[in-house]
Protein backbone atom coordinates (compact mmCIF):
# COMPACT_ATOMS: atom_id res chain seq x y z
CA UNK A 1 0.00 0.00 0.00
CA UNK A 2 3.04 2.66 1.00
CA UNK A 3 4.62 1.33 -2.41
CA UNK A 4 1.20 2.42 -4.41
CA UNK A 5 1.82 5.61 -6.87
CA UNK A 6 -0.38 8.29 -6.34
CA UNK A 7 -2.08 9.03 -9.92
CA UNK A 8 -2.51 12.65 -11.08
CA UNK A 9 -5.87 12.82 -10.73
CA UNK A 10 -5.13 11.69 -7.09
CA UNK A 11 -2.83 14.51 -7.04
CA UNK A 12 -4.45 17.33 -8.05
CA UNK A 13 -7.55 16.21 -5.96
CA UNK A 14 -5.05 16.92 -3.09
CA UNK A 15 -3.97 20.14 -4.12
CA UNK A 16 -7.68 21.07 -4.40
CA UNK A 17 -8.18 20.09 -0.64
CA UNK A 18 -4.87 22.08 0.57
CA UNK A 19 -6.42 25.14 -1.55
CA UNK A 20 -9.76 24.74 -0.16
CA UNK A 21 -8.27 24.60 3.00
CA UNK A 22 -5.87 27.39 3.28
CA UNK A 23 -8.77 29.81 1.44
CA UNK A 24 -11.37 28.79 3.37
CA UNK A 25 -10.80 28.91 6.99
CA UNK A 26 -10.06 32.84 7.70
CA UNK A 27 -14.11 31.92 7.35
CA UNK A 28 -14.65 30.43 10.38
CA UNK A 29 -12.89 32.21 12.74
CA UNK A 30 -13.16 35.87 13.82
CA UNK A 31 -10.18 38.58 13.36
CA UNK A 32 -9.00 41.57 15.67
CA UNK A 33 -9.11 44.88 13.85
CA UNK A 34 -6.33 45.45 11.36
CA UNK A 35 -4.77 48.39 10.38
CA UNK A 36 -5.16 49.88 7.17
CA UNK A 37 -8.83 48.21 6.75
CA UNK A 38 -10.28 51.68 6.25
CA UNK A 39 -8.75 52.34 2.92
CA UNK A 40 -10.02 49.12 1.78
CA UNK A 41 -13.22 49.58 3.07
CA UNK A 42 -13.84 53.26 1.71
CA UNK A 43 -12.70 52.23 -1.15
CA UNK A 44 -15.03 49.61 -1.77
CA UNK A 45 -18.31 50.83 -0.34
CA UNK A 46 -17.94 54.69 -2.13
CA UNK A 47 -17.59 52.20 -5.69
CA UNK A 48 -20.95 50.25 -4.58
CA UNK A 49 -22.42 53.26 -3.77
CA UNK A 50 -21.87 54.29 -7.58
CA UNK A 51 -19.38 57.22 -6.74
CA UNK A 52 -16.97 56.99 -9.66
CA UNK A 53 -13.14 57.58 -8.83
CA UNK A 54 -11.09 60.57 -9.44
CA UNK A 55 -14.45 62.32 -10.03
CA UNK A 56 -16.37 61.55 -6.31
CA UNK A 57 -13.02 60.92 -4.73
CA UNK A 58 -9.44 60.69 -4.53
CA UNK A 59 -6.75 58.49 -4.06
CA UNK A 60 -2.60 57.86 -4.72
CA UNK A 61 -3.07 54.91 -6.78
CA UNK A 62 -5.80 53.20 -9.32
CA UNK A 63 -9.05 52.11 -7.99
CA UNK A 64 -9.01 48.50 -9.51
CA UNK A 65 -7.85 47.17 -5.89
CA UNK A 66 -11.80 47.91 -4.60
CA UNK A 67 -13.33 46.25 -7.94
CA UNK A 68 -13.73 43.15 -6.41
CA UNK A 69 -14.60 44.07 -2.74
CA UNK A 70 -17.07 46.19 -3.97
CA UNK A 71 -18.64 43.64 -5.55
CA UNK A 72 -18.69 41.31 -2.68
CA UNK A 73 -20.35 44.64 -1.10
CA UNK A 74 -23.26 44.31 -2.97
CA UNK A 75 -23.72 40.87 -2.76
CA UNK A 76 -22.88 40.64 1.13
CA UNK A 77 -23.30 43.85 2.27
CA UNK A 78 -20.74 46.74 3.24
CA UNK A 79 -19.20 44.77 6.41
CA UNK A 80 -15.66 44.87 7.51
CA UNK A 81 -16.52 40.66 7.36
CA UNK A 82 -17.41 41.44 4.02
CA UNK A 83 -13.44 42.03 3.01
CA UNK A 84 -12.47 38.60 4.77
CA UNK A 85 -15.07 36.75 1.81
CA UNK A 86 -13.62 38.68 -1.28
CA UNK A 87 -9.94 37.88 -0.24
CA UNK A 88 -10.75 34.30 0.08
CA UNK A 89 -11.79 34.76 -3.35
CA UNK A 90 -9.09 36.79 -4.69
CA UNK A 91 -6.46 33.97 -2.89
CA UNK A 92 -8.52 30.91 -4.40
CA UNK A 93 -7.97 32.84 -8.06
CA UNK A 94 -4.64 33.57 -7.30
CA UNK A 95 -3.62 29.67 -6.02
CA UNK A 96 -5.46 28.49 -9.63
CA UNK A 97 -3.63 30.86 -11.62
CA UNK A 98 -0.47 29.54 -9.83
CA UNK A 99 -0.71 26.27 -10.81
CA UNK A 100 -2.35 26.85 -14.24
CA UNK A 101 1.37 28.83 -14.99
CA UNK A 102 3.36 25.79 -13.43
CA UNK A 103 1.03 23.67 -15.79
CA UNK A 104 2.03 25.25 -18.82
CA UNK A 105 5.44 25.41 -18.05
CA UNK A 106 4.61 21.14 -17.89
CA UNK A 107 5.83 20.79 -14.11
CA UNK A 108 5.35 17.17 -13.00
CA UNK A 109 2.67 16.81 -10.90
CA UNK A 110 3.60 16.31 -7.83
CA UNK A 111 6.35 18.68 -7.66
CA UNK A 112 3.34 20.97 -8.78
CA UNK A 113 1.78 20.04 -5.33
CA UNK A 114 4.43 21.02 -3.64
CA UNK A 115 4.78 24.06 -4.82
CA UNK A 116 0.94 24.72 -4.91
CA UNK A 117 1.40 23.98 -0.86
CA UNK A 118 4.67 26.46 -0.19
CA UNK A 119 1.97 29.32 -2.33
CA UNK A 120 -0.93 28.89 0.52
CA UNK A 121 1.62 28.31 3.63
CA UNK A 122 4.06 31.59 2.33
CA UNK A 123 1.32 33.46 0.28
CA UNK A 124 -2.29 33.16 0.48
CA UNK A 125 -2.53 31.88 3.83
CA UNK A 126 -1.54 34.80 5.24
CA UNK A 127 -3.69 37.52 3.65
CA UNK A 128 -6.84 37.07 5.34
CA UNK A 129 -7.39 40.61 4.03
CA UNK A 130 -7.57 42.97 0.64
CA UNK A 131 -4.78 44.69 0.08
CA UNK A 132 -3.30 46.63 -2.61
CA UNK A 133 0.03 45.19 -2.69
CA UNK A 134 -1.20 41.88 -2.38
CA UNK A 135 -3.99 41.87 -5.51
CA UNK A 136 -1.31 43.90 -7.63
CA UNK A 137 0.65 40.67 -8.19
CA UNK A 138 -2.39 38.58 -7.65
CA UNK A 139 -3.67 40.58 -11.19
CA UNK A 140 -0.34 40.03 -12.42
CA UNK A 141 -0.71 36.39 -12.44
CA UNK A 142 -3.40 36.07 -14.50
CA UNK A 143 -1.39 38.79 -16.86
CA UNK A 144 1.01 36.31 -17.28
CA UNK A 145 -1.08 33.07 -17.49
CA UNK A 146 -2.69 34.26 -20.73
CA UNK A 147 0.87 35.96 -21.92
CA UNK A 148 2.30 32.07 -21.56
CA UNK A 149 -0.82 30.95 -23.13
CA UNK A 150 -0.33 32.92 -26.20
CA UNK A 151 3.21 31.59 -26.09
CA UNK A 152 3.25 28.59 -25.38
CA UNK A 153 -0.27 26.80 -27.10
CA UNK A 154 -0.99 25.97 -30.33
CA UNK A 155 -3.62 28.89 -30.98
CA UNK A 156 -5.84 29.37 -33.99
CA UNK A 157 -4.60 33.30 -34.63
CA UNK A 158 -8.10 34.43 -33.09
CA UNK A 159 -7.29 32.33 -30.04
CA UNK A 160 -3.87 33.92 -30.14
CA UNK A 161 -4.44 37.69 -30.56
CA UNK A 162 -7.41 37.10 -27.61
CA UNK A 163 -4.63 35.69 -25.11
CA UNK A 164 -2.34 38.39 -25.86
CA UNK A 165 -5.32 41.09 -25.58
CA UNK A 166 -6.19 39.41 -22.41
CA UNK A 167 -2.79 39.11 -21.29
CA UNK A 168 -2.22 43.30 -21.91
CA UNK A 169 -5.97 43.88 -19.97
CA UNK A 170 -4.93 41.91 -17.04
CA UNK A 171 -1.34 43.89 -16.61
CA UNK A 172 -2.53 47.37 -17.48
CA UNK A 173 -5.43 45.60 -14.55
CA UNK A 174 -1.99 45.30 -12.21
CA UNK A 175 -0.75 48.88 -12.94
CA UNK A 176 -4.11 50.21 -12.23
CA UNK A 177 -4.06 48.50 -8.82
CA UNK A 178 -0.96 49.65 -7.47
CA UNK A 179 1.59 51.76 -10.04
CA UNK A 180 5.34 49.84 -8.79
CA UNK A 181 4.10 46.55 -8.94
CA UNK A 182 2.04 47.14 -12.18
CA UNK A 183 4.90 48.73 -13.58
CA UNK A 184 7.53 45.59 -12.86
CA UNK A 185 4.61 43.35 -14.41
CA UNK A 186 4.87 45.32 -17.47
CA UNK A 187 8.46 45.17 -17.45
CA UNK A 188 8.50 41.76 -16.89
CA UNK A 189 6.18 40.86 -19.32
CA UNK A 190 8.00 43.06 -22.21
CA UNK A 191 11.18 41.12 -20.97
CA UNK A 192 9.30 37.81 -21.51
CA UNK A 193 8.16 38.89 -25.39
CA UNK A 194 11.66 40.62 -26.12
CA UNK A 195 13.02 36.94 -26.00
CA UNK A 196 10.02 35.98 -28.15
CA UNK A 197 11.17 38.56 -30.76
CA UNK A 198 14.51 37.66 -30.54
CA UNK A 199 14.15 33.74 -30.78
CA UNK A 200 11.12 34.43 -33.48
CA UNK A 201 13.19 37.49 -35.41
CA UNK A 202 10.03 39.31 -35.71
CA UNK A 203 8.85 42.19 -33.06
CA UNK A 204 5.00 41.32 -34.13
CA UNK A 205 3.85 39.24 -31.03
CA UNK A 206 5.86 42.02 -29.03
CA UNK A 207 3.66 45.13 -30.66
CA UNK A 208 0.31 43.37 -30.82
CA UNK A 209 0.92 43.46 -26.85
CA UNK A 210 2.00 47.55 -26.71
CA UNK A 211 -0.29 47.67 -29.01
CA UNK A 212 -3.12 46.48 -27.03
CA UNK A 213 -1.79 47.30 -23.70
CA UNK A 214 -1.97 51.13 -24.98
CA UNK A 215 -5.45 50.49 -25.93
CA UNK A 216 -6.61 49.36 -23.35
CA UNK A 217 -4.57 51.91 -20.87
CA UNK A 218 -6.64 54.85 -22.97
CA UNK A 219 -9.93 53.25 -22.35
CA UNK A 220 -9.43 53.56 -18.58
CA UNK A 221 -7.48 56.64 -18.62
CA UNK A 222 -8.96 59.10 -21.01
CA UNK A 223 -12.39 59.58 -19.42
CA UNK A 224 -10.49 60.32 -16.22
CA UNK A 225 -8.26 63.01 -17.12
CA UNK A 226 -11.06 65.50 -17.06
CA UNK A 227 -10.73 64.66 -12.96
CA UNK A 228 -7.42 65.89 -12.49
CA UNK A 229 -6.29 62.02 -12.88
CA UNK A 230 -2.65 62.80 -12.67
CA UNK A 231 -2.54 64.35 -10.01
CA UNK A 232 -3.37 61.46 -8.01
CA UNK A 233 -0.67 59.42 -9.85
CA UNK A 234 1.99 61.46 -7.53
CA UNK A 235 2.36 63.69 -10.97
CA UNK A 236 3.31 67.28 -10.36
CA UNK A 237 2.25 68.00 -6.92
CA UNK A 238 4.46 69.53 -4.28
CA UNK A 239 6.04 68.25 -2.06
CA UNK A 240 6.38 64.99 -3.31
CA UNK A 241 9.16 61.95 -2.01
CA UNK A 242 10.30 59.67 -4.81
CA UNK A 243 10.78 56.16 -3.27
CA UNK A 244 13.12 55.32 -5.53
CA UNK A 245 16.12 55.71 -3.81
CA UNK A 246 19.43 54.06 -4.96
CA UNK A 247 20.57 54.02 -1.74
CA UNK A 248 17.72 52.29 -0.42
CA UNK A 249 17.53 49.10 -2.90
CA UNK A 250 21.38 48.59 -2.21
CA UNK A 251 20.73 48.56 1.20
CA UNK A 252 17.92 46.43 1.14
CA UNK A 253 19.66 43.91 -0.75
CA UNK A 254 22.99 44.03 0.25
CA UNK A 255 21.86 44.01 4.05
CA UNK A 256 19.08 41.64 4.11
CA UNK A 257 17.29 40.04 1.27
CA UNK A 258 18.97 36.32 2.18
CA UNK A 259 16.29 34.31 0.41
CA UNK A 260 15.89 36.19 -2.79
CA UNK A 261 19.64 36.12 -3.01
CA UNK A 262 19.85 32.50 -2.42
CA UNK A 263 17.27 31.69 -4.87
CA UNK A 264 19.05 34.11 -7.83
CA UNK A 265 22.57 32.17 -7.18
CA UNK A 266 20.70 28.92 -7.36
CA UNK A 267 18.48 29.56 -10.54
CA UNK A 268 21.66 31.55 -12.26
CA UNK A 269 23.74 28.04 -11.63
CA UNK A 270 20.49 25.72 -12.78
CA UNK A 271 20.02 27.70 -16.08
CA UNK A 272 24.16 27.79 -16.49
CA UNK A 273 24.43 24.23 -16.30
CA UNK A 274 21.34 24.05 -18.66
CA UNK A 275 23.29 25.94 -21.33
CA UNK A 276 26.34 24.21 -21.10
CA UNK A 277 24.63 20.80 -21.54
CA UNK A 278 21.57 21.08 -23.73
CA UNK A 279 22.06 22.01 -27.26
CA UNK A 280 19.52 24.55 -28.44
CA UNK A 281 18.65 25.34 -24.51
CA UNK A 282 18.90 29.32 -26.02
CA UNK A 283 16.00 28.51 -28.04
CA UNK A 284 13.59 26.09 -26.37
CA UNK A 285 10.74 28.16 -25.52
CA UNK A 286 9.38 26.35 -22.78
CA UNK A 287 12.30 26.26 -20.90
CA UNK A 288 13.55 29.55 -21.64
CA UNK A 289 10.48 31.38 -20.65
CA UNK A 290 10.03 29.38 -17.33
CA UNK A 291 14.06 30.43 -16.73
CA UNK A 292 13.31 34.09 -17.23
CA UNK A 293 10.01 34.09 -15.53
CA UNK A 294 11.66 32.78 -12.42
CA UNK A 295 14.39 35.01 -12.54
CA UNK A 296 12.19 38.05 -13.10
CA UNK A 297 9.84 37.32 -10.05
CA UNK A 298 13.30 37.49 -7.74
CA UNK A 299 14.20 40.75 -9.38
CA UNK A 300 10.92 42.46 -8.84
CA UNK A 301 10.68 40.99 -5.61
CA UNK A 302 13.97 42.38 -4.09
CA UNK A 303 12.77 45.78 -5.82
CA UNK A 304 9.09 46.05 -4.92
CA UNK A 305 10.28 45.41 -0.99
CA UNK A 306 11.67 49.41 -0.93
CA UNK A 307 8.51 50.50 -2.74
CA UNK A 308 6.19 48.88 -1.38
CA UNK A 309 7.31 48.25 2.22
CA UNK A 310 4.44 47.36 4.31
CA UNK A 311 3.58 44.49 5.33
CA UNK A 312 7.17 43.14 5.31
CA UNK A 313 6.26 40.40 3.54
CA UNK A 314 4.81 41.96 0.52
CA UNK A 315 7.09 40.23 -1.61
CA UNK A 316 7.01 36.96 -0.02
CA UNK A 317 5.43 35.40 -3.87
CA UNK A 318 9.04 34.26 -4.82
CA UNK A 319 8.95 31.70 -2.47
CA UNK A 320 6.44 29.35 -4.90
CA UNK A 321 8.59 30.58 -8.39
CA UNK A 322 11.50 30.02 -7.09
CA UNK A 323 10.91 26.56 -5.27
CA UNK A 324 8.93 25.56 -8.18
CA UNK A 325 11.52 26.01 -10.94
CA UNK A 326 14.64 24.63 -8.07
CA UNK A 327 12.75 21.65 -7.60
CA UNK A 328 11.28 20.82 -11.28
CA UNK A 329 14.71 21.00 -12.02
CA UNK A 330 16.64 18.74 -9.17
CA UNK A 331 16.45 15.91 -10.94
CA UNK A 332 15.49 13.75 -7.49
CA UNK A 333 15.68 10.00 -7.91
CA UNK A 334 13.00 9.57 -5.55
CA UNK A 335 9.45 9.02 -6.23
CA UNK A 336 7.54 11.51 -4.41
CA UNK A 337 4.55 10.11 -5.38
CA UNK A 338 4.62 7.01 -3.35
CA UNK A 339 2.66 8.26 -0.66
CA UNK A 340 5.22 7.99 2.14
CA UNK A 341 7.59 10.52 0.18
CA UNK A 342 4.87 12.56 -0.94
CA UNK A 343 3.44 12.87 2.85
CA UNK A 344 7.26 13.34 4.18
CA UNK A 345 8.19 15.89 1.40
CA UNK A 346 4.67 18.23 2.12
CA UNK A 347 5.62 17.26 6.35
CA UNK A 348 9.05 19.22 5.45
CA UNK A 349 7.48 21.90 3.52
CA UNK A 350 4.60 22.16 6.49
CA UNK A 351 8.10 22.46 8.91
CA UNK A 352 9.78 25.00 6.59
CA UNK A 353 6.61 27.43 6.49
CA UNK A 354 5.82 27.13 10.72
CA UNK A 355 6.62 30.89 11.38
CA UNK A 356 3.31 31.78 10.11
CA UNK A 357 0.66 29.09 11.69
CA UNK A 358 2.78 29.05 15.15
CA UNK A 359 1.81 32.45 16.16
CA UNK A 360 -1.83 30.67 16.69
CA UNK A 361 -0.40 27.16 17.79
CA UNK A 362 2.33 28.57 20.31
CA UNK A 363 -1.24 29.93 22.04
CA UNK A 364 -2.57 26.34 22.41
CA UNK A 365 1.39 25.09 23.83
CA UNK A 366 1.57 27.56 26.28
CA UNK A 367 -1.74 26.04 28.23
CA UNK A 368 -0.05 22.84 27.79
CA UNK A 369 3.43 24.10 29.15
CA UNK A 370 3.29 26.96 30.79
CA UNK A 371 6.20 28.98 30.74
CA UNK A 372 8.39 28.91 34.06
CA UNK A 373 8.09 32.29 36.27
CA UNK A 374 11.38 33.58 36.84
CA UNK A 375 12.74 36.72 38.52
CA UNK A 376 15.09 38.35 36.08
CA UNK A 377 17.33 39.57 38.76
CA UNK A 378 18.40 35.74 40.02
CA UNK A 379 18.40 33.69 36.04
CA UNK A 380 19.53 34.70 33.22
CA UNK A 381 18.21 33.00 30.35
CA UNK A 382 17.71 33.69 26.45
CA UNK A 383 13.97 35.66 27.70
CA UNK A 384 15.56 37.19 30.76
CA UNK A 385 18.64 38.41 29.78
CA UNK A 386 17.67 41.86 29.18
CA UNK A 387 15.30 43.63 31.69
CA UNK A 388 11.63 44.14 30.15
CA UNK A 389 10.60 47.31 29.21
CA UNK A 390 7.19 48.30 29.49
CA UNK A 391 5.39 46.85 26.43
CA UNK A 392 4.02 48.76 23.74
CA UNK A 393 1.84 46.11 22.54
CA UNK A 394 -1.79 46.09 23.66
CA UNK A 395 -3.06 42.58 24.84
CA UNK A 396 -5.66 41.49 21.84
CA UNK A 397 -7.10 38.35 23.91
CA UNK A 398 -9.03 41.03 25.96
CA UNK A 399 -10.29 43.59 22.28
CA UNK A 400 -14.19 42.42 22.28
CA UNK A 401 -16.81 41.93 19.59
CA UNK A 402 -19.15 44.71 19.07
CA UNK A 403 -22.91 45.02 18.03
CA UNK A 404 -22.53 47.06 14.98
CA UNK A 405 -23.18 45.11 11.55
CA UNK A 406 -20.45 46.89 10.07
CA UNK A 407 -17.64 45.62 12.29
CA UNK A 408 -19.32 42.21 12.40
CA UNK A 409 -16.78 39.80 13.38
CA UNK A 410 -13.98 42.06 14.14
CA UNK A 411 -12.68 42.29 17.52
CA UNK A 412 -11.88 46.06 18.68
CA UNK A 413 -10.36 47.54 22.11
CA UNK A 414 -13.46 47.56 24.86
CA UNK A 415 -12.70 51.10 25.00
CA UNK A 416 -12.88 51.68 21.16
CA UNK A 417 -16.75 50.02 21.28
CA UNK A 418 -17.68 52.06 23.80
CA UNK A 419 -16.50 55.26 22.01
CA UNK A 420 -18.28 54.10 19.27
CA UNK A 421 -21.82 53.74 21.62
CA UNK A 422 -20.79 57.56 22.15
CA UNK A 423 -20.62 58.50 19.05
CA UNK A 424 -24.30 56.92 17.92
CA UNK A 425 -25.58 58.26 21.53
CA UNK A 426 -24.80 61.77 20.42
CA UNK A 427 -27.79 64.03 19.36
CA UNK A 428 -26.06 65.92 16.32
CA UNK A 429 -26.08 61.89 14.68
CA UNK A 430 -30.23 62.63 14.50
CA UNK A 431 -29.34 65.58 12.37
CA UNK A 432 -31.01 65.34 8.99
CA UNK A 433 -28.51 65.28 6.14
CA UNK A 434 -25.72 65.26 8.75
CA UNK A 435 -22.30 66.28 7.50
CA UNK A 436 -19.11 64.54 8.65
CA UNK A 437 -15.57 64.59 8.30
CA UNK A 438 -13.99 60.98 9.43
CA UNK A 439 -9.88 61.25 9.01
CA UNK A 440 -10.04 58.07 11.57
CA UNK A 441 -9.82 53.93 10.79
CA UNK A 442 -13.58 53.61 11.71
CA UNK A 443 -14.40 54.41 8.38
CA UNK A 444 -17.53 51.88 8.33
CA UNK A 445 -19.04 54.54 10.80
CA UNK A 446 -20.63 56.06 7.04
CA UNK A 447 -22.76 53.05 7.26
CA UNK A 448 -23.74 52.47 10.58
CA UNK A 449 -24.41 56.65 10.92
CA UNK A 450 -25.70 56.54 7.65
CA UNK A 451 -24.48 59.83 6.34
CA UNK A 452 -23.48 60.55 2.80
CA UNK A 453 -20.11 60.22 1.43
CA UNK A 454 -18.91 63.95 0.55
CA UNK A 455 -18.07 63.60 -3.07
CA UNK A 456 -15.06 65.91 -4.34
CA UNK A 457 -11.52 64.58 -5.80
CA UNK A 458 -10.18 66.90 -3.45
CA UNK A 459 -11.37 64.46 -0.64
CA UNK A 460 -8.58 61.47 -0.28
CA UNK A 461 -9.39 57.92 0.77
CA UNK A 462 -5.97 57.96 2.25
CA UNK A 463 -5.22 61.24 4.69
CA UNK A 464 -1.44 60.48 4.90
CA UNK A 465 0.42 64.00 4.42
CA UNK A 466 3.12 64.06 2.14
CA UNK A 467 2.54 60.24 0.70
CA UNK A 468 -1.18 60.71 -0.83
CA UNK A 469 -2.23 64.07 0.80
CA UNK A 470 -0.96 67.13 -0.21
CA UNK A 471 -0.77 70.76 0.13
CA UNK A 472 -4.36 71.57 -1.56
CA UNK A 473 -6.04 68.89 0.58
CA UNK A 474 -4.95 70.81 3.64
CA UNK A 475 -5.98 73.80 1.98
CA UNK A 476 -9.62 72.08 1.01
CA UNK A 477 -10.22 70.68 4.29
CA UNK A 478 -9.00 73.87 6.42
CA UNK A 479 -11.62 75.99 3.82
CA UNK A 480 -14.78 74.06 4.49
CA UNK A 481 -13.74 73.71 8.35
CA UNK A 482 -13.36 77.37 8.50
CA UNK A 483 -16.90 77.86 7.23
CA UNK A 484 -17.86 75.43 9.78
CA UNK A 485 -19.41 72.92 6.66
CA UNK A 486 -19.11 69.64 8.85
CA UNK A 487 -21.62 69.09 11.78
CA UNK A 488 -19.24 65.88 13.24
CA UNK A 489 -15.45 65.55 12.92
CA UNK A 490 -13.70 62.58 13.93
CA UNK A 491 -9.53 62.46 14.13
CA UNK A 492 -7.40 60.28 14.83
CA UNK A 493 -4.07 61.01 16.87
CA UNK A 494 -1.13 58.51 15.78
CA UNK A 495 2.11 60.11 17.63
CA UNK A 496 4.18 57.40 16.44
CA UNK A 497 4.09 57.51 12.71
CA UNK A 498 4.97 60.56 10.71
CA UNK A 499 1.84 62.93 10.14
CA UNK A 500 -0.52 59.52 9.15
CA UNK A 501 -2.99 62.17 9.75
CA UNK A 502 -2.79 65.49 9.04
CA UNK A 503 -1.76 67.32 12.02
CA UNK A 504 -2.46 70.51 9.70
CA UNK A 505 -5.86 70.00 9.07
CA UNK A 506 -6.04 69.45 12.92
CA UNK A 507 -4.84 72.78 13.88
CA UNK A 508 -7.92 73.76 11.21
CA UNK A 509 -10.34 71.41 13.36
CA UNK A 510 -9.13 73.30 16.31
CA UNK A 511 -9.98 76.85 15.60
CA UNK A 512 -13.67 76.08 15.10
CA UNK A 513 -14.18 72.49 16.66
CA UNK A 514 -14.75 71.63 20.53
CA UNK A 515 -13.37 68.00 21.23
CA UNK A 516 -16.15 66.32 22.74
CA UNK A 517 -14.87 62.62 23.44
CA UNK A 518 -11.49 60.96 22.79
CA UNK A 519 -11.42 57.96 22.80
CA UNK A 520 -8.51 54.56 22.33
CA UNK A 521 -8.26 53.65 18.50
CA UNK A 522 -8.09 50.12 17.17
CA UNK A 523 -4.54 49.32 17.11
CA UNK A 524 -1.92 47.06 18.76
CA UNK A 525 0.02 49.88 19.88
CA UNK A 526 -2.25 51.56 22.24
CA UNK A 527 -1.16 55.39 22.10
CA UNK A 528 -3.37 56.21 19.18
CA UNK A 529 -6.79 58.00 20.28
CA UNK A 530 -9.97 59.02 18.26
CA UNK A 531 -11.09 62.46 18.59
CA UNK A 532 -14.87 63.31 18.45
CA UNK A 533 -15.54 67.28 17.89
CA UNK A 534 -18.46 69.39 17.52
CA UNK A 535 -18.57 72.92 16.58
CA UNK A 536 -17.91 75.40 19.14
Amino acid sequence: MLDKHISEKQLLYIEITIALLFSLAPLFVTFPFRINLFLAWEGAYRLSEGQVPFRDFGMPLGYIFWVVPAIFFKIFGPYMYTLIIAQVFINLVSIYFFRSILKLFEVPAVYMLFSVFVFCLSFSFINFWPWYNHTVFVYELIGLYFLFCALLKNNKPSRFYLYLVLSSLFVFLSFFTKQDGGALALVLSLALLLYISIVDKSIKTLLIFVGAFAVIAALFIVPLLQYDFAYWFNYGQPPHYSRLNLMDFLNEIFLRSIWEKFYLVVVVVIGISKLNSIPGFLTNRRAMLFLLLTLGILVQALLVQVTSYIPHNVNVYFHSFAFAYIISNAHFKLDFAKPVLLIAGLAFIFFWWSADYWKYGERIVRRILPAKEVQTEDVVSKNTWQLAQDSTFADRSEWVLSEYKAFQKIYMPKETVLGIDTIMSMDIIKKKDLKVLNMTELTPLAYEIGYELEANPRYSLWFHQNVAFFDREVDYFCEKLNKETYDLVLFQDIPNLNSFFSYDVRDCILEHYEMKHRFLAPREIPNSYIEVYERK
